[in-house]
Parts: structure tokens; sequence; C-alpha cells
């Protein structure tokens, strides 16, 4: 199975598991990760989901980001 398809976070968030993008919702906060060679990156701040798009919730503004997986933002 290649990298992208199976996430391991270098910060380990207990038991939550990376999901595909694909399957993110579109009402909740949540945590991105960001695939770069072979090595995943997570932002360090919340995101939402919106049509078209990503937008951090502290600020509202659009994210130039496109992330390959999500989880629930931990606070």
């Amino acid at each position: 199975m290649p990298i992208r398809d199976r996430p391991q976070s270098p910060e380990h968030n207990g038991d939550v598991t990376w999901e595909r993008i694909e399957t993110a919702p579109f009402d909740r906060d949540l945590a991105l990760a960001v695939i770069e060679g072979s090595s995943i990156h997570q932002l360090v701040f919340a995101c939402r989901r919106i049509i078209g798009g990503w937008i951090k919730i502290e600020t509202g503004e659009r994210i130039a980001v496109q992330p390959t997986h999500w989880r629930a933002w931990l606070k």
C-alpha cells in the first residue's frame, strides 16, 4: 500500500486515525495533514471544509492547501 494510503503522524493523537480527505465532513473542526515526499505534516491549526476548499477556524480565511488526510481536531 503506498504511503499516501496509510498515513502515520509523527505527532500521535491517541487512537485517532487519519481518514482519506474525500470523506471529510463539512460541519466539524478538523486536523488536516499534507504529504510531502514520504513525510506527513499536520497543520497546526483547526480547519473546516467549505464548498470549494478549506478555511482556518480562528480567522475564517481560506487556506491554500491540498490536504490528503483528516481527523477530528482535538482541543
